[in-house]
């Protein structure tokens, strides 16, 4: 056991044992953290089941199921990641979800909340922004995201910290194939926004080794490529054709994200052009 993480004797709850969930909770069980986690579906408990996870089913359709085990919510912190849903109703569905999970989490011990959010809550200023930053986004699943996170806020019986990560990328997810071939594609000079996800999951933990509550926090590369030098070095990586960019940016935002590194965490990857090398 990592006698560093002040939180060993704690059992963590994570809702969403995707892509991010599943290698978060295997981090948290080689420090000697009792992990709860839920999938959707009956098909995947098996293999959380192998990853020494207890394992639930819980849906959120956008009502959470009623025979789901309410153990799940026995736990100390809750980290909530998963994302809205693509779907035309996708605000008032997502919202009718978390306020689901909400009204269980209320009957729960539970005192601490991460939320798993996305810099999708901005809008394209053109410029850079930070937490502070109340533009409204022009994407639905940015709107809904917005009202969510204030859901959460809203609550006086636990604390969440909302941590919006920019675009996911590593290991399997290749961003080389994203235009690969491409030509004519905008905004060739507008910057990236993008982070790994060794460095996503560094970051909830440290979240939570210093107990860092009732905080919004963007998360993702300080250092910000063009969209024509990070997708043309990741499509020569993994021998993708090279996609053909047009020069000039609209419709862009640089993520501020000095809050981050003022709590103290320091990146794996300052630019993602670096983790295209790992």
């Amino acid at each position: 056991m990592n006698k560093t993480f002040q939180n060993a004797n704690k059992t963590i709850s994570i809702l969403g044992c995707g892509w991010l969930g599943l290698p978060l909770a295997e981090e948290f069980i080689k420090n000697g953290i009792y992990i709860k986690g839920s999938t959707p579906t009956h098909e995947k408990l098996e293999l959380l089941t192998q990853k020494n996870i207890r394992t639930f089913q819980i849906n959120l359709n956008p009502k959470i199921n009623s025979n789901f085990d309410k153990d799940f919510f026995n736990a100390h912190i809750l980290i909530v990641n998963f994302p809205p849903k693509r779907r035309e109703d996708i605000v008032d569905w997502h919202t009718n979800q978390v306020a689901s999970l909400i009204g269980e989490i209320r009957k729960s011990d539970i005192k601490n909340v991460i939320f798993i959010s996305s810099t999708s809550v901005y809008a394209d200023i053109n410029n850079e922004v930070t937490e502070e930053n109340m533009e409204n986004p022009s994407k639905k699943s940015g709107k809904a995201l917005r009202i969510v996170e204030e859901l959460f806020f809203n609550e006086n019986d636990f604390q969440t910290t909302v941590i919006r990560f920019g675009g996911l990328i590593g290991y399997d997810r290749k961003p080389g194939r994203f235009f690969a071939g491409k030509k004519q594609l905008k905004n060739g000079d507008a910057p990236v926004n993008l982070i790994h996800r060794d460095d996503c999951i560094g970051i909830i933990q440290h979240v939570i080794k210093n107990e860092i509550w009732g905080e919004v926090i963007n998360a993702c590369c300080p250092i910000h490529p063009t969209r024509k030098e990070f997708y043309k070095i990741a499509a020569q990586k993994d021998g993708f054709d090279l996609p053909e960019f047009v020069d000039g940016k609209e419709n862009y935002k640089i993520i501020n994200c000095d809050k981050l590194k003022q709590l103290g965490y320091s990146f794996k990857y300052q630019d993602p052009i670096d983790s295209l090398k790992a």
